[in-house]
């Protein structure tokens, strides 16, 4: 079966659900409001820049994690996927993505956002498959360490490679969906490369290459 894979942030949802979350942690109360909100920009440009240390953001981003019981992270994000989530959750990439399973093709997420954050926003997009950053689960309880390869730029296709020889598909035929140039290793993997409301320097190779630009965006922005 052909593979349509897709990146999350910034192209199934219309923003950034790690940078959401972080901004719903501080308005909240469930974080120290300066000092949080602060890193998270930095790592947010830092992301948007390329140069993102993956494991100093992932430590980051996890920290909070590791505060609150797996009840109560369930019931904060339950309150963020309503208040943030899905107003992200557009018509476009809905359609995109039910245009794929009338197609019959297996759907999958690859993000480098953690799986905490991610799954649920997944599932309500009724797909089933996710390559996300996971968390490392110590005694029931989230610790600040990463639990196998975290899933950012070269490390998507580490993680795709694996899942592919462990479920026994192959990318024959296969789509890319993504925004942003951190994903540049992954687009160079599958036969039908798209440009999601590109950022500036993937917008300018996908040009250069003759890769399909998109806009999921209900109001084009370009």
């Amino acid at each position: 079966m052909t593979l349509a894979i897709f990146d999350l942030d910034n192209t199934l949802l219309t923003g950034d659900s790690d940078y959401s979350w972080g901004q719903f942690l501080v308005r909240h109360n469930l974080v120290d409001l300066e000092q949080y909100e602060q890193a998270n920009e930095k790592f947010f440009q830092d992301y948007q820049d390329g140069v993102l240390d993956i494991y100093a953001y992932s430590a980051f981003s996890f920290a909070p994690l590791t505060k609150y019981s797996m009840d109560e992270l369930a019931r904060f994000h339950a309150m963020f996927m309503k208040e943030i989530i899905e107003p992200m959750m557009g018509a476009k990439a809905r359609q995109l993505v039910e245009q794929h399973k009338n197609q019959g093709h297996d759907l999958l997420v690859i993000t480098a956002t953690n799986s905490f954050i991610t799954r649920p926003i997944v599932e309500k997009f009724g797909i089933d498959n996710l390559l996300a950053t996971d968390p490392k689960i110590v005694a029931g309880k989230y610790t600040t360490e990463v639990d196998g390869i975290p899933c950012f730029k070269e490390g998507k296709v580490k993680r795709l490679r694996e899942w592919l020889q462990k479920t026994g598909k192959d990318l024959a035929g296969s789509w890319f969906y993504t925004d942003s140039v951190n994903d540049l290793a992954l687009l160079e993997q599958v036969d039908n490369p798209v440009a999601v409301d590109p950022d500036q320097k993937l917008r300018q190779i996908a040009e250069e290459r003759g890769w399909s630009i998109i806009s999921l965006r209900d109001k084009e922005t370009h």
